[in-house]
């Protein structure tokens, strides 16, 4: 029984990772309908520049992390800005392909600057910071997760729910038109969109990369994850990216621990493989009817 309760806690600490890096990926797509492939590739910047903060600068760790969440939110601005504004109104595909362009173009910059070896962070988390229940152990780094990111979902809900940025936004993802006509600036709500895909994709790529060190094909492929997570919450559902990341960690944890740990990374595209057989729209996707 402890066994399984170590690993509840772990799965859903990891889950809720996974689910705060899908929902900026949720947040642009309901936005502005884009697909972002290039989601694993900013997680993946986030990770490095922090590296280089805490290990070339020698930051303190809250200064390097501040500074990597203001520097990735003005990345994602300088991304809307530069690549897709000039692609309003354009076909869809062109869009979807520009993130598959950012992707490689991102990945490519990575390899020249920091390689493809894998890198470690300096042990900076105390040991004071680890949690027991009795059998269960919490490590310092998984409850470090679960704190930040309770206060990240915190922190968004009540940036939808109060200030007029987040009711803009949620306005635009119900209905572009309705918005533009009661005046709301749509191309500022992509930019802000993208700016914090880019931070929450940093803060879920530095978090990995305490847990499994910081490689860029590795945090790449973590990228890929979202995938499954959105199809199981639904493609347009903030709060079913989160339940879907939960899920998604859980299964991934418990594959690993009670099956064989090299099927762990599988498992999110056996369910993804199901659920688009079984349920299209996902678990709390607005299924679309269109007349004819």
């Amino acid at each position: 029984m402890e066994f399984f309760l170590q690993l509840l806690v772990n799965g859903i600490c990891v889950g809720l990772l996974y689910g705060i890096s899908a929902m900026g990926f949720v947040m642009i797509f309901k936005s502005s309908s884009v697909l972002n492939f290039a989601h694993g590739e900013l997680l993946a910047l986030g990770a490095f520049f922090f590296l280089s903060l805490v290990t070339w600068a020698q930051l303190p760790v809250y200064l390097a992390f501040i500074l990597t969440m203001i520097g990735c939110f003005i990345l994602g601005f300088l991304i809307e800005k530069f690549f897709l504004r000039p692609l309003i109104g354009e076909k869809l595909i062109f869009v979807i392909m520009l993130t598959v362009g950012l992707a490689a173009m991102f990945k490519g910059l990575i390899l020249l600057i920091w390689g493809g070896n894998l890198h470690t962070y300096p042990e900076f988390l105390p040991d004071s910071m680890a949690l027991q229940f009795g059998a269960i152990y919490v490590a310092p780094v998984y409850s470090a997760t679960l704190i930040i990111s309770i206060l990240f979902l915190t922190a968004f809900g009540l940036f939808f729910k109060k200030s007029a940025q987040g009711i803009y936004m949620r306005s635009v993802a119900d209905n572009q038109k309705a918005a533009l006509s009661l005046g709301v600036h749509v191309r500022r709500v992509f930019a802000l969109s993208w700016a914090i895909a880019a931070l929450v994709a940093a803060m879920s790529g530095i978090v990995l990369g305490i847990i499994n060190g910081v490689n860029v094909h590795d945090l790449s492929s973590i990228g890929l994850k979202v995938f499954p997570v959105v199809i199981l919450g639904g493609l347009d559902s903030i709060a079913g990216a989160i339940i879907g990341g939960i899920i998604i960690g859980l299964l991934e944890t418990f594959t690993g621990g009670y099956i064989n740990p090299s099927l762990r990374d599988i498992v999110p595209y056996i369910v993804l493989v199901i659920i688009l057989m079984v349920k299209p729209y996902g678990l709390f996707g607005l299924v679309e009817i269109e007349r004819v």
